[in-house]
């Protein structure tokens, strides 16, 4: 069983049905998905890092949301450029970037 150290799930808007619509996915969080999915291996943090997209967390006025685990740290407003801050200063260095939280 793998066991990341980090478990980062993003809010895609996905339906049961399995459609995407809703404000994170009007957003472009399928494509931060994919930001962080480069991030982490450019970074060669494919071992410490597991990235799950999820449905809404209703929390939509934040959005874009990602959930970051095993902390519990909750972002928000999410970019391309806050992926990199997060990637950069959470996963590598294990700070928070505290100006993304919600």
């Amino acid at each position: 069983m793998v066991t990341p150290k980090y478990h980062i799930f993003v809010c895609t808007s996905c339906r049961i049905n399995g459609t995407q619509k809703g404000f994170c996915h009007q957003k472009g969080s399928v494509s931060l998905v994919q930001k962080f999915m480069q991030e982490i291996e450019d970074r060669e943090l494919t071992s410490d890092c597991m990235i799950t997209n999820t449905g809404c967390f209703g929390i939509c006025e934040k959005g874009p949301v990602a959930v970051v685990y095993p902390e519990g740290v909750w972002y928000g407003h999410l970019t391309e450029d806050a992926v990199e801050e997060i990637c950069e200063s959470h996963f590598e260095n294990g700070v928070v970037v505290q100006r993304h939280c919600i």
